[in-house]
């Protein structure tokens, strides 16, 4: 028996957003994974990509449980000799909010091209304003 396949060019793309305020880290991060990759509609398929785009705002006010504010690292290489560099989850909020939501999602997606089409059906957004009010994006509940 074989698995029916949907054409790429019929697959149905919805925009969603979901306001992180006051939801932990890495419960958003899987379910906004699991979004991407189109785990929820029927006609999955491991190697198409059948996700939906997904739009997070407040993401500046999103929260960690335990220690990990001080404890959990983020590091990044400069390219030179002894150039990487460490940065904690607080230090990471101040700067550039997004790359927490941006971080935790990519690490649940597949480390593959694909993925990485994927990953740019993410839009990542500080505060609560967003400019994709044209695709009419539902506001999806977590």
């Amino acid at each position: 028996m074989k698995t029916p396949v949907t054409p790429t060019k019929e697959i149905e793309r919805k925009w969603y957003v979901v306001d992180a305020e006051d939801l932990i880290l890495g419960r958003l991060a899987s379910e906004v994974a699991f979004r991407l990759r189109g785990k929820h509609k029927p006609n999955f398929c491991t190697f198409l990509d059948a996700g939906d785009f997904i739009v997070v705002v407040n993401a500046g006010k999103v929260r960690l449980t335990g220690r990990k504010w001080d404890n959990k690292m983020y590091y990044r290489h400069t390219g030179y000799m002894g150039g990487l560099k460490q940065q904690s989850a607080k230090e990471l909020l101040v700067k550039k909010p997004e790359d927490l939501v941006y971080h935790a999602v990519r690490g649940m997606l597949p480390k593959n091209p694909l993925g990485r089409k994927q990953l740019m059906k993410l839009k990542v957004y500080a505060g609560p304003e967003h400019p994709h009010m044209a695709q009419q994006p539902e506001k999806l509940a977590l």
